[in-house]
């Protein structure tokens, strides 16, 4: 889930902003992860409450990675300063709200990840009791 992640988050900068960086990879797979582990344990919450605990993982993610990338190490990655109720430049709003709506399909995927690991189990156990 975290290599999924990475490649899908990397995927999705390329074509919104043309470029990514490589830690963006890093907080796309530590954001899949955690999403993946929330949607397991939370399967029995609805979708929304799952994809409002998506939007604060991710926005949690960014922020942090933002904090150090960004701001203590200088490297620039990206500057939200000129969004609304942004805080420190590395998180706002607008960008809070699109990670809502992005952690939809990131459940599904999790929801359906989790389905293909349980028959993979499931035949493992039929092959060993065979």
């Amino acid at each position: 889930m975290f290599l999924a992640g990475g490649v899908i988050y990397g995927l999705i900068e390329m074509m919104w902003r043309g470029f990514t960086h490589w830690s963006m990879t890093l907080a796309g797979g530590i954001c899949v992860l955690a999403i993946h582990l929330l949607n397991h344990r939370l399967r029995d919450r609805s979708m929304a409450f799952r994809c409002a605990l998506g939007c604060a993982v991710i926005t949690g993610v960014e922020f942090a990675v933002g904090v150090i990338v960004n701001l203590l190490l200088g490297w620039n990655v990206w500057d939200y300063s000129g969004m609304y109720g942004n805080i420190l430049g590395q998180v706002c709003p607008a960008f809070s709200c699109m990670w809502f709506l992005i952690s939809w399909p990131a459940c599904g995927f999790s929801s359906l990840a989790r389905l293909f690991f349980e028959r993979i189990e499931e035949n493992e156990k039929r092959a060993l009791t065979a």
